[in-house]
Order: structure tokens, then C-alpha cells, then sequence
């Protein structure tokens, strides 16, 4: 990409966007004895700076484990995942406490929501969520979000804030997603090995690169959950939204960012969005199983954006019922997309690779002459 394109296309949206998520990891907010006091400090004057602007600012904080870890150091070990959801407990409440003084002093307030996975999974609380995160904006006050670790133990373990940042971005319909991290961007080669690296000024294409080895690699991008971040910023690319990837240990970061330093990486969006819906279908649903396709089929899918019909059809995983969430995929392995299947595991067994017209008779009735219509259809998900 031409670099005055991306370079103004940053400029304007740094300019315009009115309404940001901004993530910020536990690398960032953590001290030697949990929460460090002066970066909160800085991000609440920030954020207010920002809010004063006339933007509407969502945060997505970690720190909670690293607030509550010190008050039970003689007892902590890290690896014990009850461990890391008691000091989840304990740590959130002084984590949203220190928000709250912090945004006081520049006259906002904070409000903390937690979640979990299965908050954004069903749609009623999902548009619940939606409304009250509206109706927060409206009162000019800032939500704090976190996962509720105390509870989610698969969400602990992997520590998935990136993930549920880009989500949130949907949810809300923010313009633009700021992960502040530990480092001051995406590196392309390990800074330690490389000692005049910087970081990549902009990724143009994300939804071409190859994140998977990229991150298999002895680089950066493997390192301090980087991967987790390019995929966060894979996903809400599809939505037409950009990241800034920022060290947020820097102070005042970003606010010069948004005045318009050139500093962090800079990852393009796609030019054109799926539909809310389709986000919502693609990374808020967990996947029940899968279904596996010929090559034929996926061509079909990719290139005529045509339904998947049972005659694509070569091999059913999982069990699942109708209208589950399913992964769509080549036999390699490679993912095509995620829909919404109009038939149960066990139907589709037995009409798979048949022409429509003969579901009737395999299965007595054909509700549906697709597998998984285009409508319920994501490609090219990353998943």
C-alpha cells in the first residue's frame, strides 16, 4: 500500500473516531507489588483528555490477578489456576477502585462490568450489554471491562482480553481499537536479538498475513501475546476497524498518538464490513463442531458466494444439533468460514455428498435444500 494512503488514513481516523475501545494488557498496568499506581494514573488522564474531546471511550482492563497476587504472595503459585481466580477476587475490586480514584480527580467516573464468554454468546444479554454500555456512554461515564476470571476458567488460562476487546468493538460499534502493551508496537524481529529494531509503522493487509507462523517464529510476534493482539486486530478489521498497536507504559502515549505522533503499529482495515450480525456469528458463538468440505465446494463458497449444499459435504465432526455454530473447513484442516447449520450432526451424516433433492428421501422430510445458508455464513473467520 502506498504509504501517503495509510498515513492519511490514520490521520483521519485519530482525527474523527468518536468512539474507541482501548485495551489495555497486564504487562502494562503490572509493579513489582501489584498495580502500578503512576501508569493507572496516566491512562485515567489520558482517557479523560480524551473523553473532554467529545469521545466516547470503552476500556478493557487486565490487572486484576497482578492487583490481588500480593496480598496472598506467601501462599501464591502462579501455574495454580484457583490460585490465579482467588487473586482474580481479590484484585479486582482494588483494581476498579484505583480506576475510580484516578478518573475522580479529572471529574469522571467509572463503571465496572464483568463478563464472560457466554455473556456475549447469548444474543438477549448480548443486546442487553449493548444497551447498558449506551446508556453509560450517555451519562459521560467510563466502563471498565474485564472477564469475570473468578469464574471463567477457560478464559483464565488463556487470557483472552484481546479477544473479548475485539468483540466489544462490535458490540458497541467503536470506530477504532488502541491495544496498549507492554511493547511499543509490532516488531518484526526480536528487539533483544536485533538491538536497532523498530516496530512495523503499518500492517496494510492483516487479513493476508499469516499470523499462525509469523508467530510460530523466534520474533516479537510470538512473545507477550502478540498473537493474540494481530488476531484481535484481524478480527475487527472485518469490521472496517483499524488497531493501534501502542506501548502503554509510554506516558501520554496516547494522547499524542491521537494528536497525531505517528507512533505504535498501524493495522488496515478491510475495505468492506460484514454485517454486525455476521461478527456476532463468527467470534461470539463457540463452535459445537465442524464440517468438513470438498474443494469444489469451498470454490463455490469463496468465489460464487453460493450456500453450502450437503452434495460439498465429505466428512461431519462433533456433535451438534440444529442451528449450532460450526466451523467449515477443508480436510487439511484450513478453516473457510463458520455458519449456522440448518441440520444436526446426525442428519448430515447421512446426507452428505447427496443432491438436495434427494434429502427427502434420505431423511423423510428437507427443511432446508442448504447445509448452512450464506446468510449464517462468515469466510474467512479468525478463528
Amino acid at each position: 500500500m502506498d504509504e501517503t494512503l495509510w498515513r492519511e488514513h490514520r490521520r483521519r481516523v485519530m482525527a474523527e473516531a468518536r468512539r474507541v475501545v482501548v485495551k489495555v494488557g497486564s504487562a502494562v498496568l503490572a509493579g513489582p507489588a501489584g498495580l502500578d499506581q503512576a501508569v493507572v494514573a496516566d491512562l485515567a488522564r489520558q482517557v479523560a483528555a480524551l473523553a473532554a474531546e467529545g469521545r466516547e471511550i470503552l476500556m478493557v482492563s487486565s490487572g486484576a490477578v497482578a492487583a490481588g497476587r500480593g496480598v496472598i504472595a506467601s501462599h501464591y503459585t502462579p501455574s495454580s489456576v484457583p490460585h490465579r481466580q482467588a487473586a482474580s477476587a481479590i484484585g479486582q475490586s482494588r483494581l476498579i477502585h484505583a480506576y475510580d480514584q484516578e478518573f475522580a480527580l479529572h471529574g469522571k467516573a467509572a463503571a465496572q462490568v464483568l463478563l464472560t464468554r457466554d455473556d456475549l454468546e447469548c444474543r438477549e444479554r448480548y443486546l442487553n450489554l449493548r444497551n447498558t454500555l449506551r446508556t453509560l456512554f450517555d451519562f459521560g461515564v467510563i466502563p471498565v471491562i474485564n472477564e469475570n476470571d473468578s469464574v471463567a476458567v477457560q478464559e483464565l488460562v488463556y487470557g483472552d482480553n484481546d479477544c473479548l476487546a475485539g468483540l466489544l468493538v462490535g458490540v458497541v460499534g467503536a470506530e477504532l481499537l488502541v491495544n496498549l502493551t507492554s511493547a511499543g508496537g509490532v516488531f518484526a524481529k526480536n528487539p533483544d536479538e536485533a538491538p536497532r529494531a523498530a516496530p512495523l509503522a503499518c500492517i496494510p493487509d492483516i487479513g493476508s498475513l499469516d499470523i499462525e507462523a509469523m508467530c510460530g517464529q523466534k520474533t516479537l510476534l510470538g512473545t507477550g501475546g502478540m498473537h493474540s493482539k494481530l488476531l484481535a486486530a484481524k478480527r475487527v478489521a472485518q469490521l472496517c476497524a483499524p488497531t493501534l498497536i501502542l506501548c502503554g507504559r509510554d506516558p501520554g502515549a496516547m494522547v499524542r498518538a491521537f494528536a497525531g505522533e505517528e507512533i505504535g503499529t498501524w493495522i488496515m482495515p478491510e475495505k468492506k464490513a460484514i454485517s454486525r450480525r455476521k461478527y456476532w456469528l463468527a467470534y461470539n458463538l463457540d463452535q459445537k463442531g465442524g464440517i468438513v468440505i470438498d474443494a469444489g465446494a469451498a470454490r463455490a463458497l469463496r468465489e460464487g458466494g453460493k450456500s453450502l449444499l450437503p452434495a460439498g459435504i465429505v466428512d461431519v465432526t462433533g456433535e451438534f444439533g440444529v442451528g449450532a455454530p460450526v466451523r467449515i473447513l477443508l480436510a487439511d484442516g484450513e478453516t473457510v468460514g463458520v455458519g449456522l447449520t440448518n441440520y444436526g450432526a446426525s442428519d448430515l451424516k447421512k446426507i452428505m455428498g447427496l443432491r438436495s433433492n434427494r434429502i427427502a428421501q434420505v431423511l423423510g422430510q428437507a427443511s432446508y435444500p442448504e447445509a448452512v445458508h450464506r446468510d449464517n455464513m462468515v469466510l474467512g473467520a479468525a478463528v
